[in-house]
């Protein structure tokens, strides 16, 4: 996994585009404001809808996932930079995140 970039949370431009690639319930019960949402298993079908000029930065629940899909996304021409620790470093470094089910914001 040595060549993708990764980044910790304060490494994202407040503009950056956020990719999620955790699966539905995670993502409605806690997530980034403004990420979009695509589970990994949908990737390989849903990579297009990406934007292959903007940088893109993959966060799952604690890196795993979204180091393997940056991987990915990087060998099909994107910038995919890994988000390092995750959604559980990013509630760790105190930023907000929003749920979609209308309940308190988790990270599942």
């Amino acid at each position: 996994m040595s060549d993708i970039e990764t980044v910790n949370v304060d490494g994202i431009p407040e503009d950056g585009f956020v990719l999620d690639v955790r699966e539905d319930y995670e993502f409605e019960a806690g997530h980034v404001p403004g990420a979009t949402h695509i589970p990994m298993a949908e990737l390989p079908e849903r990579f297009e809808e990406l934007d292959p000029d903007e940088d893109v930065y993959v966060i799952c629940r604690t890196g795993g996932r979204s180091a393997q899909a940056s991987l990915w996304l990087t060998a099909q021409g994107y910038t995919a930079i890994n988000v390092a620790g995750g959604s559980g470093a990013w509630i760790d470094a105190g930023k907000e995140i929003v749920s979609e089910n209308g309940e308190t914001p988790v990270i599942k």
